[in-house]
């Protein structure tokens, strides 16, 4: 237990939301480190940086918050690739709080424990493109692995929701209708979150100017609704 709660993995904390976990008050713990490269990521400081922060300081600050607080978000960053998340997110839950993972769903055998016992109960999972495009985007070959991710949830009684970024070069209105009719063939049925591309902001790699004309338009079918988030 020692070595768990020394261990240094997180590369910061925010103290509450109110926006990233659905009707929940909620803090976000930043996970350091990601096994993708996603051109428009918004935090190349997390994703190329080293864990700050050990477990035991993180439960502390969430003991400190019990009673404040309905949840926890472990975001990054990508909290599953991180060894000992499992019987961290145990010592989370053991304190009373419900957890979100914003995840990229690279590593399905995790996230399938992580549902079986029961650990998680909100998830967040990253569409980054369809295949043509997924190796540009996220300079990885991991595709096959948010395919198996999102078989696990859509077969699980966790709540989640699908999200993608768009920046209007890196995926074009035709490849993002393909995405649509991909979530369709895979029986999906919810909420879909768009994210437009946020200009002007410091990103892991540097893009022109995404066009926004796109959130003007309805792409929503009779079972997918489309949602633009600000």
């Amino acid at each position: 237990m020692r070595k768990l709660l020394s261990t240094k993995a997180v590369y910061s904390i925010t103290p509450f939301t109110l926006l990233d976990y659905p009707d929940k008050t909620a803090c976000i713990i930043w996970f350091a480190g990601c096994n993708m490269r996603c051109l428009y990521c918004y935090n190349p400081d997390i994703v190329l940086g080293k864990g700050k922060i050990d477990f035991d300081t993180v439960l502390t600050f969430l003991r400190s918050r019990k009673g404040l607080l309905d949840g926890v978000v472990l975001s990054g960053g990508e909290c599953t690739m991180h060894k000992n998340i499992i019987p961290f997110i145990k010592e989370i839950k053991a304190l009373g709080f419900v957890v979100k993972i914003d995840t990229n769903g690279s590593h399905p055998l995790v996230l399938q424990k992580l549902l079986q016992e029961k650990l998680i109960d909100y998830v967040a999972l990253d569409f980054k493109s369809l295949p043509e495009a997924f190796e540009t985007i996220t300079k990885s070959q991991l595709f096959s692995e948010f395919e198996e991710s999102f078989s696990l949830l859509k077969n699980a009684v966790v709540p989640f929701e699908i999200r993608t970024t768009f920046h209007s070069e890196l995926i074009s209105e035709a490849a993002f209708a393909k995405m649509i009719t991909y979530l369709e063939t895979q029986n999906f049925e919810g909420n879909y979150f768009v994210q437009h591309f946020v200009n002007n902001v410091s990103t892991l790699y540097k893009l022109d100017n995404s066009d926004r004309e796109i959130r003007h338009k309805n792409f929503s079918t009779s079972k997918i609704k489309v949602i633009f988030r600000e």
